[in-house]
This record gives C-alpha cells, structure tokens and sequence, in this order.
C-alpha cells in the first residue's frame, strides 16, 4: 500500500461520478417530482438503520391506538433519488429519513431521524416521559445516538463491511469505540429494563435501530462475532426483546411504494 502524502488544498477527483456517487457539494442534481399519498404524513425512505426509524415509530403509534396514516415511498440512495429537487425540498442534507406533515397549514418538512421521532412523540404526545426528569433522560439518549451512530455506521461499518480493502488503524480505532458504546449501553441495560429508564420511548427506537440490529447480525456479516457481542448480555437480551415487539415487526416490514412509474 502506498503512503498518502497529504497535499496542502485536498481536491476531488471524481468529478464524473454518477449522479448517486457522493460529492462535496451540497443541493439537488436534477429535477425531480415527488409522488404524494392521499395520507397526512408522507414519508420518503429506505430500510436502513436510520430508515427504520421512522416506520417503527408509526407503527408503534398504531399499536398504541393513535390514528396516524402514512404512505411511505422508496428513496433509493444508491440510484441518487435523495439528490432530486422535490427530496432536497424536504431535505436540504439529502439524507433519509424525510417526512412531510400535511395536517400543517402550510405543510411541515422534518428532516434527521431524531427530529421525526421527537416530532411525532410531542405531537401524539407518546412514547416520551411528560415528567421533566423522564423527558431529559429520553432526550439525553435520543441525541447521545445521533452523535454516537456515525461511529458504527461511517465509521466501523465502513471499514469492517465497505471498505475496498481492510485497513487495521480504522477498524481498530472505529471498533474500539463501537464497543466502548456498547460497553456503555450494557451498563445502563443492566440498571432498567429500557435505555432511558422503565418505560419503553423512543430513545429505544432510535437506539435499537442501531445498535439492537447491530447486537443481532444485522447490520453486518460477521460483526456479531467480530466483536463479541455475548460479551454485551444486557444488550443482547434488550435487542432481542425489542424485536418481537409487533409494532417493530410490521415497522420492518413496511412495503415501500415507488417513486417511479
């Protein structure tokens, strides 16, 4: 492997990437019209840990007996949809998950996964403590994974599962810290059954999306082993219980409509 030597201005070299390829720029790349359901909330997305999010949160808003309609639709990001004029409309970030509130006059963007689930929590007024210490708390662990995830995800998963060729300095500074992570969950598992306390909240949506598929396999081959996750009881048990909740099944499960004819 030959060394990098480091230029003084860094310059982009793909600059014939496909439209899906990630560039340094931000905004939308071609026009694009958006479908939209006859449901209040329009939600464009994939299954990926932070898609999940949102479909597993209005899931279980309906098993909680909420009257909550959505259409969900595939953003495929590796096609580039996520670059389109009508989704960076929702999303200036180009990034899933993207909901629209059409119960709002005039309609109501959300964009990030923390900000959906705080938003539908504090409108449907669930899965959020109403008690200003259960509320901080939830809080504290809804933006402690916001900023923790792009550890496991851009970071360990990257270079354990994505990267063209195994590298030993990232995979070993982005695991030590992934399970540093899940050493600190599985501390936490161990004093009450949920992350923010005895009641399940979004913060374990937000949390299992993660790191409970990470716990089971399901995020990356191999990984489970890899980083041995028996090592993590509290954290196995807590994933596993999570993903028999029903809501979480069918928040799973969730047939994505096209985007395209």
């Amino acid at each position: 492997m030959t060394a990098y030597e480091l230029p003084k201005v860094w310059k982009w070299e793909d600059e014939d990437s496909d439209l899906g390829g990630n560039r340094p720029t931000a905004g939308s790349r071609f026009e694009q019209t958006l479908p939209v359901g006859e449901a209040p909330f329009q939600l464009y997305s994939l299954g990926t840990p932070n898609g999940i999010k949102a479909t597993i949160m209005f899931e279980e808003l309906k098993e909680l007996g909420v009257d909550v309609d959505y259409d969900v639709y595939l953003i495929n990001i590796g096609d580039g949809d996520q670059f389109g004029s009508d989704f960076v409309d929702i999303n200036p970030n180009s990034k899933i998950p993207a909901l629209v509130d059409y119960s709002q006059k005039p309609r109501l963007e959300i964009f990030e996964s923390g900000s959906i689930l705080l938003y539908l929590a504090e409108k449907f007024n669930k899965l959020i403590p109403t008690d200003i210490h259960g509320r901080t708390e939830t809080m504290n662990w809804l933006f402690w994974q916001i900023g923790a995830g792009p550890y496991v995800g851009g970071g360990f998963g990257h270079f354990f599962a994505y990267a063209p060729e195994p590298i030993k300095y990232p995979i070993d500074r982005f695991t030590m810290e992934t399970k540093r992570q899940l050493d600190l969950l599985d501390k936490t598992l161990g004093k009450r059954p949920y992350i923010a306390g005895d009641e399940y909240t979004i913060a374990d949506i937000v949390n299992w999306s993660w790191y409970g598929r990470l716990a089971l396999g399901d995020l990356y081959e191999g990984s489970a082993e890899f980083l041995d996750i028996q090592s993590y009881p509290k954290v196995l048990e807590w994933a596993r219980r999570i993903a028999e909740r029903p809501a979480v099944k069918k928040g799973l499960e969730v047939e994505y409509k096209p985007i395209k004819d």
